[in-house]
């Protein structure tokens, strides 16, 4: 028999209403999750000597790692409602004395956080109290769908105002069980993204007179990339290459959302949220010495792009538990600069080759941009293999006169779809969409140097280097 938790009452406008159990793990499972280190967050029977709970939320985390490692729970019906009444109380098993943080977000009001003390007695009642907030967060007001649990909090860290215990990250293991979450409920509001077609959406959260535009996806795949060897690639995202493994795609910490689209039959990641989204795998962080360009297709279907931005940050934890600021590099992708979301518009693929600085301890990939949608595939590190790029199938496409001091043609012995060409920094210069086998490039508007022709065409991508006098 499930234990009985005793609910509070209040009198409100002469009625009764009462604080209820949003989530008690004995339906079906809610969207769980777990970030910031190796533990993890499952539904498992209760645990104690002859446990009456049933189904509980079991939470483990992983030593040698971020304190702040945290277990994610959606609450899968009504809201906690916080507006009034900012308690959540939680029935927790422990048989040490810890602290516990619990963070709410995602609904109409303030990230809020706060804590409480478990004796490790047992299954004990923790009584959460969002109007004094800790983790210099804010009080609690509004209603909210998510609650986070955090392990490794010590409360009476920083003056009594609460922090993360093992700061330089010399985490242990902890394990904890959560059960009968607790507080004043209200229904979710109809909103953009609640998977239903209302509001006069025109989609699925999406169109009418209230959301944004439906996107509108391209309707032709990003390129397909050169065959580097194994060896000179580290690829996050990419069924070109072996893709290391990545914690996930869509972190809590950014409040866009990524999902798995298929374009023209190819894998691609979709970024909705015109804020940021992040990219982690610090529990198998990447040693990319010798990696010195980072590459990324995306597409946007914003027509209208002036002043918008689609930046990328390249994120070193240099043997720590967090960002190391100065071996943390940015990479600005903004409209007017070259290569940049101009040159997308709604119309064609972008294709950046950046050249970064070695990293040996990368742990994320952060984006930042404007854009409200964004697909993007073939994310990876590359070595300068230069000459690969020279030597790319060059006797299926050629180009003549070579070297030219007007117009290339590039011929092939198939048809070409498009062709882009980059200057030596991998700077995309201009791209030229085509039909045929010989395609003209005009070098009016560039100057004497070295370029790379990336070439598109039914049979794959090449490239070869082609000299302007």
């Amino acid at each position: 028999m499930k234990k009985i938790t005793f609910l509070l009452t209040f009198l409100i406008s002469s009625a009764c209403i009462a604080q209820v159990v949003l989530e008690d793990f004995e339906g079906p499972a809610p969207t769980l999750g777990f970030s910031n280190g190796p533990g993890t967050a499952t539904i498992v029977p209760d645990p104690a000597v002859g446990g009456t709970n049933g189904n509980v939320l079991e939470i483990i985390t992983g030593a040698a790692s971020a304190p702040w490692q945290q277990a994610e729970l959606t609450l899968q019906n009504d809201w906690m409602d916080l507006t009034t009444n900012k308690i959540v109380s939680v029935d927790v098993y422990s048989t040490s004395a810890f602290d516990m943080l619990a963070r709410v977000e995602g609904g109409t009001g303030p990230v809020s956080a706060t804590d409480d003390s478990h004796t490790g007695s047992g299954w004990e009642t923790l009584s959460f109290d969002f109007s004094i907030p800790k983790d210099n967060q804010q009080p609690a007001n509004g209603s909210y769908p998510k609650i986070f649990f955090f392990n490794l909090w010590d409360s009476s860290a920083g003056g009594g105002a609460g922090g993360w215990a093992d700061p330089n990250g010399a985490s242990t293991v902890r394990t904890s069980y959560v059960d009968n979450i607790t507080a004043f409920s209200t229904p979710p509001p109809p909103t953009c993204n609640d998977g239903i077609q209302n509001q006069g959406e025109t989609g699925v959260d999406c169109g009418g007179p209230n959301c944004a535009a439906c996107p509108t996806p391209p309707t032709v795949a990003a390129p397909t990339p050169p065959n580097r060897p194994a060896a000179d690639v580290i690829s996050f995202f990419s069924d070109a290459y072996t893709d290391v493994t990545v914690g996930t795609f869509d972190t809590p910490w950014c409040p866009n959302s990524t999902a798995d689209v298929s374009i023209a039959g190819n894998p691609t990641k979709l970024t909705t949220g015109a804020v940021c989204e992040g990219i982690d795998f610090a529990s198998n962080r990447v040693n990319a010495s010798g990696f010195t360009r980072l590459h990324i297709d995306f597409y946007t279907d914003e027509t209208n792009i002036l002043g918008k931005v689609f930046n990328m940050k390249l994120v070193d934890f240099n043997g720590g538990a967090g960002e190391d600021n100065s071996r943390t590099i940015e990479i600005n992708i903004n409209d007017g600069t070259n290569p940049g979301v101009v040159a997308g518009n709604g119309t064609n693929w972008v294709s950046i080759d950046a050249v970064v600085s070695p990293f040996d301890d990368l742990a994320q990939i952060v984006f930042t941009t404007n854009l409200n949608n964004v697909w993007y595939d073939n994310l990876y590190l590359h070595k300068d293999t230069t000459a690969s790029l020279e030597d790319a199938n060059a006797a299926v496409f050629t180009a003549y006169p070579n070297p030219t001091s007007n117009n290339w043609t590039i011929s092939g012995t198939t048809t070409i779809n498009s062709v882009a060409i980059f200057d030596i920094t991998g700077k995309q210069i201009t791209t030229v969409e085509a039909n045929d086998m010989d395609v003209v490039i005009n070098t009016t508007n560039m100057v004497a140097g070295m370029y790379f022709a990336r070439i598109e065409s039914a049979n794959g991508a090449q490239t070869i280097k082609l000299i302007k006098e």
